[in-house]
C-alpha cells in the first residue's frame, strides 16, 4: 500500500513537472515567435516608408494605397501576438462599453455648452479686471502714470 502511494506520488510529480516544462517551453517559444513578429511588423511598416520616398516618382495614390497595404498587413502579423490579441480584445470591449452609455440629449448639451461658454467668459472678465488693477497699482507705486 505505503509503496503504491509512493510509486502515485511519483508519477504525479514526474507528470507535474512535466507539464510545468512544456509549459515553460511553451511560453518562451510564444515569446520568441512574438519577437519574430514583431520584427517582422517593424520591418513591413519600414518598408512602406522607404518604398514611399524611394518610388517618388510614381503616382501618389499607388504609393499610398501601397503604403495602406503594408500597414494592413503589419496591423494583422501585430494582432496576432499576445500584445495585439490583448489590444484587439481591449477595443472590443471599450466598444461594447461605449454602446451602454447614456448620451446626453441635445438640449442638455446645448444647455451645459452654454454654461461652460459662460463661465469661460466670468472667468476672463475677473481676470482681465485683476490684471488692469495690478497693472494700475504698479503704474502709481513707480509713478510710471495713473
Amino acid at each position: 500500500m505505503i509503496l503504491t502511494l509512493f510509486s502515485f506520488s511519483l508519477l504525479t510529480f514526474h507528470l507535474t513537472n512535466s507539464y510545468m516544462n512544456t509549459k515553460t517551453k511553451t511560453a518562451a517559444s510564444n515569446k520568441f515567435v512574438d519577437l519574430i513578429k514583431w520584427i517582422l511588423v517593424a520591418i513591413l511598416v519600414a518598408a512602406g516608408i522607404f518604398g514611399f520616398h524611394y518610388f517618388s516618382e510614381y503616382s501618389l495614390l499607388l504609393r499610398v494605397v501601397s503604403i495602406l497595404i503594408l500597414v494592413g498587413i503589419a496591423f494583422f502579423v501585430a494582432s496576432t501576438t499576445i500584445k495585439g490579441r490583448s489590444t484587439v480584445d481591449f477595443i472590443r470591449q471599450s466598444h461594447m462599453e461605449v454602446r451602454r452609455v447614456v448620451w446626453p440629449t441635445r438640449q442638455e448639451t446645448v444647455q451645459m455648452t452654454g454654461i461652460v461658454i459662460l463661465m469661460v467668459i466670468m472667468v476672463a472678465l475677473i481676470i482681465w479686471s485683476l490684471d488692469s488693477l495690478l497693472l494700475w497699482s504698479v503704474r502709481v507705486f513707480t509713478g510710471q502714470g495713473g
